[in-house]
């Protein structure tokens, strides 16, 4: 199923061009394959797939995606030859059949025309880079949480997806979720009266273990190609402490910590249930601390809260600092919380609630699958339920707390100009370098 024309030896060429100058320096690898005929068209009704970053999330999001019949994997990607040969085979034996290639560069597989789009689920530093070619080669996209590891990286993002397009499913799959929709629901339809608070929690403390393994340079193993998983972070000696999960959570170069990573999933429900805090200016401070417990670096611990000229507030932390995990709307006539194992809400007759005609209702298109949302917008054209914006505010959110730990004070955001008012020191923060040759944004 192609969604769009099929491209030739130029308007390949020519698309390749536009990446760089909409914004994206990415050293392009254009096999032979690609430029001497034209790709191999899908049958019109089968979606075909690739997937970019098949470790133990990567596999979970090519099991998700392979329970539609109508749609076919037909090459993976990564960095580690084990793992895309245990995911090339593991989509073989799904489909019966020798047909699905594996890539070590997310480039070459970008260059197949016959692949109408991509799974991304890579470390967090390597999502703008590859969202962005994926969208300017034409592919639809399911990118799993957060949007980058800067406010920068976010928008590119959005902004290549709007301007290419293309279908796009962020990996908040709460929203799949009936009770975070409900939850959702109530605050959206006036049922909880006036919101005046609203309060997030998310992992943290859970995560500060001490570092275990060594810090010095070990030999790279077999078979994993260290330099193309570092890709835009900073180059440094191998250790296997670089790659292992959760230690990569805990890295900087990498990822901004669970801030973001995790609390990307509770501040998005928080945003769908309450669009004013990302709508409204607001002034923002937060405390923390950062890890320096061998090479894990980022945020630690946070609390603080978002203040609203209209009154509102929104506050978060990690979990027990002092909310809990989850989202909780607080308005003048009730309130409900709501998390992965349960959800609460008083009065208790809230429950009883149908969202009836006439009401805001938040399920358009769920099908219980965000797997499934996703390649149904595909074959229709229309946002799926977790659309680039959503995926971009809720990654932004975290990210504006980090800054003001960072700087030790409060900042205030405009979400129309999506930058700090009259500040120039937390204005610097909203993009990072990359390492050469890989390029974003102003640095491009």
């Amino acid at each position: 199923m192609r969604t769009n024309s099929k491209t030739s030896r130029r308007e390949f060429l020519d698309r390749s061009a536009r990446v760089a100058s909409a914004g994206l320096a990415v050293p392009w690898v254009v096999p032979a394959s690609a430029l001497g005929k034209e790709g191999r068209s899908a049958p019109s009704e089968r979606i075909t797939l690739g997937s970019i970053g098949v470790g133990s999330m990567g596999r979970a999001d090519m099991k998700g995606l392979m329970q539609d019949n109508g749609a076919q994997i037909v090459a993976v990607c990564d960095v580690f030859e084990d793992r895309r040969e245990a995911a090339k085979k593991a989509a073989e034996e799904r489909y019966g059949s020798g047909s699905c290639k594996a890539y070590n560069d997310f480039r070459e597989l970008l260059a197949r025309e016959d692949i109408d789009a991509v799974s991304i689920t890579t470390q967090d530093h390597w999502h703008a880079l590859i969202a962005v070619a994926a969208a300017e080669s034409g592919k639809d996209i399911y990118c799993q949480k957060p949007l980058g590891i800067t406010v920068e990286e976010s928008q590119a993002i959005r902004d290549a997806v709007r301007r290419c397009g293309r279908v796009f499913q962020t990996g908040t799959q709460q929203r799949s979720d009936r009770s975070f929709r409900f939850a959702c629901e109530l605050a959206r339809n006036g049922y909880l009266g006036k919101i005046h608070t609203v309060a997030v929690g998310a992992p943290g403390p859970m995560y500060q273990r001490k570092y275990q393994k060594p810090t010095t340079p070990e030999p790279i193993p077999a078979g994993f190609d260290f330099d193309m998983y570092q890709g835009p972070a900073k180059a440094r000696p191998y250790n296997g402490g670089l790659w292992a999960w959760p230690d990569w959570y805990l890295i900087r170069d990498y990822c901004v910590g669970f801030v973001v990573n995790w609390g990307v999933h509770h501040l998005d429900i928080a945003n769908w249930g309450c669009p004013s805090v990302t709508s409204e200016p607001c002034t923002l401070e937060f405390k923390g601390s950062y890890r320096h417990d061998g090479l894990t670096d980022n945020i630690n611990d946070w609390t603080g809260e978002f203040r609203f000229a209209s009154g509102l507030r929104m506050t978060y932390s990690d979990t027990g600092n002092p909310n809990e995990a989850g989202c909780k709307f607080i308005g003048d006539e009730g309130w409900v919380h709501v998390d992965r194992s349960r959800s609460t809400m008083e009065p208790k007759s809230l429950r009883e609630i149908e969202i009836g005609t006439g009401k805001i209702d938040l399920a358009a298109g769920a099908t219980g699958s965000h797997y499934q949302n996703f390649l149904d917008c595909v074959r229709s054209r229309k946002d799926p339920i977790a659309p680039v914006e959503a995926g971009h505010h809720a990654t932004y959110l975290g990210m504006l707390a980090e800054i003001s730990i960072k700087l030790g004070r409060s900042v205030h955001w405009d979400p129309k100009t999506e930058t700090f008012a009259d500040d120039a020191e937390a204005n610097a923060l909203l993009s990072a370098p990359m390492r050469k040759p890989w390029k974003i944004g102003k640095d491009a």
